[in-house]
């Protein structure tokens, strides 16, 4: 019931407030050229640094330009022109697939007994 419950609430298609949720993050991250996924934090979740390690490099390198131009546009309070902004496809992931690959990795390692392959410690 719960499950139910909590998937309802997060799905846009069923749930409308969901959806105006989904559309004020996109338009959130359409004005600084991000993705969703740039905003998880290799420094904080060592399993996301783990999954960027294993992306190719332009894809890594792609992220940090698109990083780095936010920073760039947030500390001189602007936004991308609207011609940019329209471009951007905030919530086409390229981190889900590895980072859920290195979690299962790392549920499997845990449940054969395994030693962790790096410590979980929050800086």
């Amino acid at each position: 019931m719960a499950s139910t419950l909590s998937r309802w609430l997060v799905d846009p298609k069923k749930n409308p407030l969901a959806a105006i949720h989904k559309n004020t993050v996109s338009g959130r991250l359409r004005k600084y050229g991000l993705r969703y996924d740039d905003l998880y934090d290799p420094k904080y979740e060592l399993d996301v640094k783990e999954a960027l390690n294993r992306l190719p490099r332009e894809i890594v390198d792609a992220r940090n330009q698109r990083l780095k131009r936010a920073i760039d546009l947030s500390m001189k309070h602007e936004y991308l022109p609207e011609d940019l902004q329209a471009m951007q496809t905030p919530f086409r992931s390229y981190l889900q697939a590895m980072l859920a690959l290195v979690k299962k990795e790392q549920a499997e390692r845990e449940a054969l007994g395994a030693l962790p392959l790096y410590q979980r410690t929050i800086p």
